[in-house]
């Protein structure tokens, strides 16, 4: 594959500048990038430059993570539409890629074979193993080859692109042609793997005293990889290879629990890493194939058990631990639990384990105060890391099933003992409160907890004495781990707390939005923003349905709401809270149930102009750029609606950093900007201003939808402005121009259910004498499309038996006794799919409304409208629909609508 050296260059210096400081330098070498992608042999200039040693390390590195990317984008799926397929990578490209990816992936530095293991996987997932039959051959190969020749090191290699392969049997859906693939996976695969294994245990136990960890941690590393691909394989169900070999497996695992090596190998920690991918192997077997493994279970919690009793300077003694607890919660949990049932194991588990696990180490307030994002992804939102906290609990709770009142006694004595000791000494001993207050939240009983809680304290003595003087302090700005555990248990048991009660502590925790702790104001702003979702049940009176009602309304929060808001804008100015997504969720949920006028809605519209300025110079945070331009909605919507003359305020804030958006090209916030604009739209009063009109004019360029991730805010943008000036669409061919932009979506998969909605805008808002001309021009480009192409999204826009039936399982949930109806108000459906990286996608914003019209507001009854309707349909064409109706509504829903026409005396004919 030989790629030419200038090109090399040229991309390398563009990777470099990618990651410049300086936002023009940054920007100029990602459109370069841009552009070069759409040349051919793009992606294999990218391989190339990431196995060229002559090029710097981390423009290789960056070009390696863009290849990936890239595959994972553009590689050819089996499946793909025929529309969809002008993106893909050319076929050739993709031969050459397969040829020679895993021979430079062998070759390649640690990082970027990390990087190139997920490509090949990424690649892999479409072709493995029908279309590309030569790669787990040519894996198995070159294993043999290494284990041969002795080279840990290429085994490493192998194992790792092995990994990444069969990884996808981890969380697929079980269906046969899975089980095929893993089949085929087996048969070539598991043999040779067994034969590594013992190999490198025979390596480690040979060199077992030997005291430099340089010389093991790649053989520890070797099984480590093998560890992995053990759980993959065995994911889906227990293969007969494995089944027939578990001995030679289990007593290799217990070995490496059991057996201890020199002090500096220990501290090397790779003998930890090894065990905890052991740990995971056990649960897997415990979760899945108990009774093929029964005859094991007790020797190895007794080796689990003894791991954690250990003392250790293993940096991944904590990793370890999470594992061998969520083991030994696995086993608490099912039929072996009295493994565990005498008193002497369960005080001894509360004693040795739970208890040593739960209290802050040093760790945890190096992570505290050194990076707090991850300290709260951890701790508050219960992320893929385990911490050992959770996971001591969670054993605790896992007894608690089987033996509740016994770890009730066991815990309640270990609360009050810490209490206790905090009371002692409160400036020394602080962590033992922290740890009682951990364990609380742990075990209490919450709303809506599956299989309930364990009580251990009075919840509403503990919450008047521990957690409550806690926030009243004078000396708020102390012990700010402890602060932040208070907070966390308010946000834990926010629905139990009376709203009065909670009213009333408010002004206290309004205060530690300013504290200088990055992750105190940040539960602060979690609690608050928590709170204003709670919703409670309400009857309906008169029938048996209830509905969902906000607990707080503006009346509760309007008293609060500008110190909450100053305190929050004051915060956003703290060190490392800039772009806190916390603070601007806690915010956008202010503004959108406080009603706030005068001057603070101009601060606070123009505080927020500043901050999108600056994000605009790198949009590097998803989730607190959609929770920025979700705030300004929020507040042109509130304050705009309430107060009109407020518009011209906003336009003249807004348009600059829209404009600015726009003319940038800062791609990320296209979808948003538009959406804005499209509210601004929808709150003018025609005619609209030279600014909205240019605007449209952007609308209607061919340029503007080509961005498909944009198309559904461009929509909405169309219809706002087709409300306000349906009847200058004759002018400068404006319609011809809309129809063209409809027709183009109609030929992409991706868009097609767009173009519907543009031509349901039409119909909606423009006068039949303006659309007439095109009406035959509309229904000709349709059922071309049809007739081309049948794709179930397209084919559901047209199919009028399914219409019906969906119509008709609408109308009969308002007759199911009990059912619950729920008021949505959009201000609880926020929150963003969270993503590996950053990329330009339609998220709507709530705060900027429904773009619907209710057109049919003259329709009281819509039962009887439908059921009459319908026959009058029918009775213009006797014997057309009754077919239809037969073929696509389900037989419950026939039911209802026969029962309707009895009950309005009309006949389907």
């Amino acid at each position: 594959m030989e790629v030419p050296p200038e090109m090399l260059d040229a991309l390398a210096g563009w990777f470099a500048q990618s990651l410049s400081p300086d936002a023009a330098a940054r920007r100029a070498a990602e459109q370069s990038i841009s552009s070069a992608a759409a040349s051919p042999g793009f992606a294999l200039a990218l391989l190339g430059l990431s196995a060229s040693p002559r090029n710097d390390l981390q423009a290789r590195l960056a070009a390696s993570v863009h290849f990936k990317n890239l595959l994972r984008r553009r590689w050819p799926k089996p499946d793909a539409e025929a529309d969809d397929a002008a993106d893909h990578l050319p076929a050739s490209d993709c031969a050459i890629i397969k040829a020679n990816l895993l021979q430079l992936l062998l070759t390649a530095p640690p990082l970027i074979q990390a990087q190139l293991s997920e490509a090949l996987a990424a690649a892999a997932e479409s072709d493995f193993p029908a279309r590309w039959e030569s790669l787990l051959p040519s894996i198995v190969s070159s294993l043999g080859t290494a284990v041969n020749a002795g080279d840990v090191a290429a085994t490493n290699s192998l194992l790792a692109a092995a990994a990444s392969l069969f990884s996808r049997f981890r969380n697929a859906f079980d269906t046969n042609a899975l089980r095929l693939d893993l089949k085929y996976c087996l048969e070539i695969f598991a043999a040779p793997l067994l034969e590594v294994f013992l190999f490198a245990s025979r390596r480690l136990q040979a060199a077992s005293t030997t005291v430099n960890p340089l010389e093991l941690r790649p053989v520890f590393e070797c099984l480590r990889l093998c560890c992995e691909i053990f759980y993959s394989l065995n994911s889906v169900d227990l293969p007969e290879f494995f089944e027939d070999n578990m001995r030679q497996w289990m007593t290799e695992f217990r070995a490496f629990l059991t057996t201890s090596y020199p002090p500096p190998v220990e501290a090397d920690g790779a003998p930890d890493a090894l065990r905890a991918a052991v740990c995971d192997n056990l649960q897997l077997y415990m979760e899945k194939y108990e009774e093929e493994f029964r005859g094991y279970l007790k020797e190895f919690v007794e080796a689990v058990w003894g791991l954690l009793t250990a003392q250790t300077a293993s940096p991944s003694r904590a990793q370890l631990a999470v594992t061998a607890i969520r083991f030994l919660t696995t086993v608490a949990e099912s039929v072996h639990h009295a493994l565990f049932g005498s008193p002497e194991a369960m005080k001894q588990i509360c004693d040795s384990v739970v208890v040593p696990n739960l209290r802050l180490r040093d760790e945890d307030e190096e992570l505290f105060e050194g990076n707090w994002v991850e300290y709260v992804r951890r701790d508050s939102e219960g992320s893929d890391a385990d911490t050992l906290r959770r996971a001591a609990c969670r054993l605790l709770r896992g007894l608690a099933a089987n033996y509740q009142d016994h770890v009730a006694a066991l815990v309640s004595a270990q609360v009050q003992q810490m209490l206790a000791a905090y009371a002692a000494d409160r400036a020394n001993n602080w962590k033992e409160k922290d740890a009682a207050i951990y364990l609380v939240i742990a075990l209490m009983q919450k709303p809506g907890a599956t299989g309930g809680g364990t009580p251990v304290v009075d919840m509403e003595s503990f919450f008047t004495s521990v957690i409550v003087p806690e926030l009243q302090a004078p000396d708020w700005q102390s012990e700010p781990m402890l602060k932040a555990t208070v907070l966390r248990f308010l946000k834990e048991f926010r629905d139990q707390i009376p709203k009065a009660t909670a009213l009333a502590l408010l002004p206290s925790v309004v205060r530690f939005l300013t504290h200088e702790s990055n992750v105190v104001h940040s539960y602060a702003a979690i609690f608050i923003e928590n709170l204003l979702i709670i919703k409670d049940v309400v009857p309906v009176p008169g029938v048996s349905t209830v509905t969902r009602s906000p607990r707080y309304v503006a009346t509760d929060i309007n008293p609060f709401a500008p110190q909450i808001i100053q305190n929050l804008s004051t915060a956003l100015s703290l060190p490392d809270s800039y772009e806190n997504p916390y603070l601007m969720k806690c915010l956008m949920r202010v503004l959108g149930i406080a009603s706030i006028a005068g001057q603070i809605v101009h601060e606070i519209t123009t505080r927020l102009v500043g901050i999108l300025m600056e994000v605009c110079n790198n949009p590097k945070n998803p989730d607190f750029n959609h929770y920025l331009f979700e705030a300004l909605a929020a507040v042109i919507g509130r304050t705009g609606e309430q107060d009109p003359t407020l518009l011209p305020a906003f336009e003249a804030s807004l348009f600059p950093v829209l404009q600015r958006i726009l003319v940038e090209d800062i791609s990320e916030f296209w979808p948003y900007a538009f959406q804005i604009f499209a509210q601004l739209v929808n709150l003018s009063r025609p005619p609209l201003s030279q600014n909205y009109m240019q605007l449209f004019g952007v609308l209607l360029s061919n340029a503007t939808w080509d961005r498909p991730p944009c198309v559904p805010a461009l929509v909405r943008l169309l219809r706002a402005f087709l409300r306000k000036i349906p009847n200058e669409l004759n002018q400068e061919g404006r319609l011809p121009n809309i129809l063209a932009i409809s027709r183009s979506l109609l030929s992409r998969s991706s868009t097609e259910d767009s173009a519907f909605y543009m031509l349901n805008t039409l119909v909606e808002n423009v006068g039949l004498d303006i659309m007439s001309p095109y009406i035959s021009e509309i229904w000709s480009a349709l059922f071309t499309r049809l007739q081309t192409r049948q794709a179930v999204k397209f084919v559901n826009s047209l199919l009028w038996g399914k219409l019906l039936d969906s119509i008709v399982t609408l109308l009969s949930r308002t007759n199911q006794d009990g059912a619950q109806q729920e008021q949505n108000d959009g201000a609880d459906a926020v929150d963003i799919q969270k993503t590996s990286g950053y990329s330009v996608s339609f998220v709507r914003l709530q705060y900027t409304g429904k773009s619907e019209d209710d057109l049919l507001k003259e329709v009281n009854d819509p039962k009887q409208f439908l059921v009459t309707s319908l026959a009058t349909l029918s009775a213009q064409s006797p014997g057309r629909f009754g077919p239809v109706i037969e073929q696509h509504v389900d037989p419950a829903n026939k039911s209802v609508l026969l029962q309707l026409c009895a009950a309005y005396n009309a006949n389907i004919v």
